[in-house]
């Protein structure tokens, strides 16, 4: 069936409107990387928009050179890798019974489980437990109170349970047992909510902030996150940072700030290709039925 000229031109304007959306949503970053490669004058004359003036990588170098990233960037890294795979773990093995029909109490245990997402024990008293563990000063202060998000077993649960009973029957006669059956059978086959689940802890590891600031005393484990909002909110790092690098007096702090802004936002970039043909499956996840 052929397009009609209706059907073009408002294809046309759609797909207008889209980039225009798109564009909105890239400019910021494209400001912010280009006052990061831009020279002292430009920033400061604010002529700088959407292409870098005067390149110049002098803001990183200061930036690696003067401040803590490096150190900041492996504690994120390392905060946000083991709290991925202890959430995806367990996030697994909370939505893989509940899952199943012929789980004994299985309605029993969602209800209670959905109950969390309503209410919750409070800043306060979680502080207090975590704090009794011993647990203060430490990533795991921050990956236990969360390891399951309810809403991301929820997706896993309602994903496992569209998988055809007929695959897990066939896997059964064969001898598979539980263990089997869901390492060989069902997680094969669940790489697109795998990947989304994927993408959703290892951001809000990656973006934890709050968390860091109250559960974490010592600096040199704070993650980048922190260091940058650091540098944004306090001048004191800026100058330390100036002080230490004598090229550093052709540059201005927005420079740093972006470049610092650029490193934060890199990794999760650099990982989302790699996952995106799975994402885009795992976000379409029950809006089709049949």
């Amino acid at each position: 069936m052929s397009e009609s000229y209706g059907d073009k031109i408002s294809r046309i304007i759609i797909s207008f409107i889209l980039f225009l959306i798109a564009l909105s949503c890239l400019a910021p970053v494209l400001n912010i990387l280009s006052i990061s490669l831009s020279g002292k004058q430009a920033v400061e004359s604010g002529q700088v928009l959407l292409w870098p003036l005067d390149i110049t990588l002098q803001s990183y170098e200061t930036l690696f050179k003067g401040t803590r990233i490096l150190s900041a960037l492996s504690n994120g890294l390392q905060m946000t890798i083991g709290g991925v795979l202890l959430s995806m773990a367990f996030t697994i093995c909370a939505a893989y019974p509940l899952s199943k029909s012929y789980f004994f109490g299985r309605r029993v245990f969602t209800l209670l489980i959905l109950f969390t997402m309503v209410f919750s024990g409070g800043l306060i008293p979680t502080y207090l437990v975590v704090k009794s563990l011993g647990l203060i000063d430490t990533y795991w202060a921050i990956w236990l109170p969360g390891v399951i998000s309810t809403f991301n077993m929820l997706i896993m649960r309602s994903y496992f349970e569209g998988i055809s009973s007929e695959v897990e029957d066939a896997a059964r006669i064969d001898g598979c047992n539980e263990w089997q059956l869901m390492s060989k059978i069902i997680l094969p086959l669940s790489m697109p909510v795998i990947a989304t689940l994927l993408l959703f802890y290892g951001v809000g590891y990656w973006n934890s902030f709050m968390s860091v600031l109250i559960y974490i005393n010592s600096t040199d484990k704070y993650t980048i996150t922190v260091l940058i909002q650091q540098m944004i909110q306090s001048q004191s790092l800026l100058t330390e940072a100036l002080a230490n690098d004598v090229q550093a007096i052709q540059l201005v702090p927005d420079g740093i700030k972006s470049a610092g802004i650029i490193i934060l936002i890199l990794p999760m970039v650099i990982v989302y290709p790699f996952l995106q043909k799975y994402f885009v499956q795992g976000v379409m996840l029950g809006s089709v039925k049949g």
